[in-house]
């Protein structure tokens, strides 16, 4: 049988990923899969090793028939343990449109190593339309309000060389009072 595109596509909207915590095993796969979402930055094959050993409490792999077809990298920073700071989130050309980025992101605060947390933060650059859009979506789903400044600016922190990070907060906090 010759399944089309549209099969296809219909076929993996009836099996949804499996979201799970990454393994040392998945770094490699990690890394591809990073390497071929762009714009996101690659990173070393040992920095997405080092993430799903170290980071795997929140990070987030979701699978599907075997392959890796959505990742988000994440940490809670040291110095402010109710805040999650997400590095990166890749979904694979084969897994768009099923809102899986979205889905990743709720698992990621659902997890125990999230319980404290009151904020999301992130970074995004003035001209990466998908995670905007991703991250609005986010925050309007939980009612949290969502700010943006820039952080880590094109001259003085990347010598020219990469476009102003902005740091998106997600104040989840407010959410949650207002809907107390």
């Amino acid at each position: 049988m010759i399944l089309t595109r549209r099969s296809n596509v219909a076929e993996i909207h009836r099996r949804q990923p499996v979201l799970r915590k990454p393994r040392p095993q998945d770094g490699a796969a990690v890394w591809s899969l990073v390497s071929d979402c762009k714009p996101l930055d690659e990173n070393s094959m040992y920095c997405n090793l080092i993430q799903c050993e170290h980071f795997a409490d929140t990070c987030v792999l979701a699978e599907l028939d075997g392959e890796v077809v959505g990742w988000v990298s994440g940490h809670v920073p040291p110095s402010d343990p109710e805040a999650v700071f997400v590095w990166q989130v890749a979904v694979s050309a084969r897994a768009r449109g099923l809102g899986l980025g979205l889905r990743m992101l709720r698992a990621l605060m659902a997890r125990d190593a999230c319980k404290d947390v009151s904020e999301l933060r992130t970074t995004i650059t003035s001209d990466n339309a998908a995670s905007w859009a991703l991250f609005r979506k986010f925050a309007r789903g939980m009612g949290a309000p969502l700010a943006s400044a820039p952080h880590f600016r094109r001259d003085e922190h990347f010598a020219g060389a990469h476009a102003t990070e902005y740091m998106v907060t997600i104040r989840l906090a407010e959410a949650l009072r207002r809907a107390a």
